[in-house]
Order: structure tokens, then C-alpha cells, then sequence
């Protein structure tokens, strides 16, 4: 079978600028208006891209300018998207720092079950500063500990998935037998950190498991991904890093028995898109204009467990030591690594930073015609670096519907992208298995007998 380009949607609010919100391209609805995301979810199926992904944060807001800070909560919104949809996948953010287990695993199955299997879950270890105040701790778990924490919870999840399985439903009304009872069973998984009895209370849902998305970049994230991820959304700013890292993290799946086809690597794109190239640098230029430097700085001292950049000169080119080393941030280490990374590369000086991170935050910003940006997606697609992308469009809607009127269609003729959807399920369209092989199953079995 030809191998197949994917595309997601990473819905933000009214765009992934910083300035996005005030730019007159934007959908003007307001954050908490479920009409919003309908019509940009409708968009992005219309034009048949795999998924609809939604981040999450844990902390309130701390600025009246990042229009960001006002986001819903993702797994009751996909659940409304759900009943606004056919067809489209359907991605959710959920920590396993600040979750419970059995409650998470109960909401994604429910998910999978009012979506018809278009269910995934996007793993995350929850870096932001302040974020363990907010669930009752003094401070945030170290990095380290949030992915021991995250190993042992993302196994438990998967053993309740396991416990109820859909087969065990007879719903037989004239022998009042409903449920084949001796296929349902305890979980009793025990680890160092999390705990669970089970079954879990949800019959195994369409998919056999929501798809398990995670985005770490660091070497632990890496080593997690390789081991659990069936899909990546990875940040790179150059096809050289990306094809590292897809070359890594594949070679590491394989080391661990898994299939390298059985993990979809996605690098975000912010593409700004125009009729001619200047008129696609004109879109940054618009919206670089409707931010702040104190906004940037806010959110560039966030990807550093709050270090304070204020007092460097705006003007002169970065050097290490303006960085707190990004090996000992307990926040977002990887994307501070990339930042660091890119600032000595292309030498940017502090003013140059905080525009590039205000389009992208890190992932490939791009402008150009529609041609030139498909020019590079197919580029990065055929050379090992993505298998397709989380598309990030700066202004929604105006530079999605671009993207998915102008940019779509230039794939899909040169043969990369589906003209319409050939599964029902999330799954499907990512070209994963339906009940796929667990990397850990020997362990989630064992937890399931105990």
C-alpha cells in the first residue's frame, strides 16, 4: 500500500499566534462558544485531515493579552465534537501527573463510545510552573519522577482498558443474562506510585483502546514514547533535527520488538499562506504587531520553570549563558533544549526569539504560496523526517480555511493525501491496527490474572 500522508488539526482557540485573538481574520466567537471549535473541526473534516487535537493547561491565567489562558477543557469539548462530527479523529489531553487512572480510563473509553472509535488520548507529563499548587502540592514533581509516575499509570490505564472487555456484553433480554460475567476481572495492578483495583466500569470500547499520542522530546520522553506512543507530535524548526529524531525514535521501537510503521510522527507547521511569498511574510508581519513583548517573555520564562529573561538586552545575538542550562529545567525540557538549540544556531538575539515563539512556539514556521508550502511538507514527508504534520494554522479561521482550500488539494494531486476517508475510526485512519499488539502487554496480562 503507498504510504499515506497524515494531517491533524491542532485547534487553538482563534489561532496559534500569540497576537492571533486581535487579527481580523480571526473567528471572532467567543473562547467558551462551543461554535468556535464546531467550525473549525468541521473545516478540518471537510478537507478529511485524521484528527482534531486539543492541548491542555493546569494553571490560571497570569496575563490579560494571552487569550490562550481562556481554554476549555478538552475531553467534555471533544465529547461535544463528537456530536458535531462523523469522521474525523478526536484528541484529548490528560496528565498523568495530576489524573487518576480510573478516571481517565473511564473518560476515554467513554469518548471512544460517543465518537464510534475516534478516540485518542495525547499523554502528557504536565510541566507548567505552578501546576502541583493547583492539586494540593507544594511544589511540581521533578521531571524525572513525572515520567516514572507516567509509566506506571499509562500501564494501569491500559490493564482497566483490558479488564471489561466489549465482548463480555451479551445484553441478552430474553435469558436476562447481560454480561458474560467470567469475562470481567480485577485489574490489582500495584506500582510504586499508582494503584488500582478495577475492572474498570466501561465495556471495552471501538477501538479495542483509544490511540495513546504523546509529545516528550527529551530523553525520557523519547524512551516513553518509543516504548508506548502510537502517534508523535514532535516541535522542530529544521528538517535536519526532525529526521533525527524520527530516525531515533523509530530505531528505538524497533530495538523494543514494536513495528516502526505502528508510530505516526508528527512535527507541528505553522504555515502562513498567500498568494505570493511577500503576502504570506505580511501575515507574520500583522500579527507580530498585535502582541507584546511582556506576553513573549512570559511565555518563553514559562519553558524555563519561570526563569526571568527581563533583564537581557532585546537587541544584542543570545549566547548560552543568557540560558539557564535546559538540562536541569524540571518545566518543558525538551522545547527548552530546541529553543536553546535554535537561538545559538541561527543567532538570534532576544527581540528575534520571542517573534519566532510567538508564531510557533519552537515547531516549523513557515511562509510562502500554496504550492511552497506543500513543497515542504512533501519534502519533509519523502526525506524521513514526519509522517505527516499537526498543522498549526496562525489564524483561525482565516489561514485554516487557506490551508484546507489551497494547500489540501496541491497534496492530495500529487498523490499523498486521501480525497476521502477510508476508515470509520481513528485508528483507521492513521493506519493502526484495531486491536493493537500493548509493548507492555505482558505486564497489563499479568496485573489482569493477579
Amino acid at each position: 500500500m503507498t504510504r499515506q500522508l497524515h494531517l491533524n488539526l491542532f485547534l487553538m482557540t482563534r489561532g496559534h499566534h500569540e497576537g492571533a485573538w486581535r487579527h481580523p481574520g480571526a473567528n471572532p466567537k467567543a473562547l467558551t462558544d462551543l461554535q468556535l471549535y464546531v467550525d473549525a473541526a468541521r473545516i478540518a473534516e471537510a478537507a478529511k485531515f485524521d484528527a482534531v487535537f486539543l492541548a491542555d493547561g493546569l494553571v490560571g491565567p497570569d496575563s490579560g493579552q494571552m487569550a490562550s489562558s481562556g481554554q476549555l477543557e478538552p475531553l467534555l469539548l471533544l465529547a461535544a465534537l463528537a456530536q458535531h462530527t462523523e469522521r474525523i479523529g478526536l484528541i484529548g489531553t490528560a496528565s498523568t501527573t495530576y489524573s487518576l487512572p480510573y478516571t481517565l480510563a473511564r473518560q476515554f473509553a467513554t469518548l471512544d463510545h460517543l465518537s464510534k472509535g475516534r478516540a485518542g488520548w495525547n499523554i502528557v507529563t504536565s510541566w507548567l510552573p505552578r501546576a502541583g499548587e493547583n492539586y494540593g502540592l507544594q511544589e511540581n514533581v521533578e521531571h524525572a519522577e513525572r515520567y516514572r509516575i507516567a509509566e506506571e499509570f499509562v500501564a494501569a490505564v491500559d490493564a482497566l482498558w483490558r479488564s471489561f472487555p466489549g465482548a463480555a456484553v451479551v445484553d441478552d433480554a430474553a435469558s436476562g443474562q447481560y454480561l458474560d460475567i467470567g469475562q470481567v476481572r480485577p485489574v490489582n495492578y500495584a506500582g510504586t506510585h499508582i494503584r488500582t483495583r478495577g475492572p474498570l466500569n466501561v465495556p471495552g470500547s471501538p477501538q479495542g483502546r483509544p490511540v495513546l499520542v504523546q509529545a516528550g522530546q527529551s530523553d525520557t520522553g523519547r524512551a516513553f514514547a518509543a516504548q508506548w506512543a502510537e502517534a508523535i507530535f514532535t516541535a522542530h524548526g529544521s528538517k535536519e533535527s526532525a529526521q533525527g529524531f524520527y530516525a531515533d525514535i523509530k530505531g528505538q521501537a524497533k530495538s523494543l520488538g514494536r513495528s516502526a510503521e505502528g508510530i505516526v510522527i508528527l512535527p507541528g507547521i505553522s504555515a502562513a499562506i498567500g498568494s505570493t511569498e511577500y503576502e504570506a511574510r505580511q501575515v507574520w508581519e500583522e500579527l507580530d504587531s498585535l502582541t507584546s513583548i511582556d506576553v513573549g517573555l512570559g511565555r518563553l520564562s514559562a519553558r524555563f520553570g519561570g526563569h526571568d529573561f527581563s533583564g537581557l538586552p532585546l537587541d544584542r545575538r543570545l549566547t548560552r549563558d543568557d540560558f539557564p542550562d535546559p538540562a536541569q529545567v524540571e518545566a518543558s525540557r525538551s522545547r527548552a533544549m530546541g529553543y536553546v538549540e535554535t537561538t545559538l544556531r541561527d543567532g538570534l538575539t532576544l527581540r528575534q526569539l520571542l517573534k519566532r515563539l510567538a508564531g510557533a512556539r519552537g515547531h516549523l514556521a513557515i511562509a510562502g504560496t500554496p504550492e511552497q508550502v506543500a513543497d515542504t511538507i512533501e519534502d519533509w514527508f519523502r526525506t524521513g523526517a514526519a509522517d505527516g504534520f499537526n498543522v498549526m494554522p496562525p489564524v483561525i479561521t482565516q489561514q485554516l480555511e487557506l490551508f484546507a482550500s489551497e494547500v489540501v488539494p496541491i497534496l492530495r494531486k500529487r498523490g499523498l493525501f486521501r480525497s476521502d476517508y477510508q476508515s470509520s475510526t481513528l485508528r483507521g485512519h492513521f493506519g493502526l491496527p484495531d486491536l493493537p499488539a500493548v509493548q507492555h502487554k505482558a505486564q497489563a496480562d499479568a496485573a489482569v490474572a493477579a
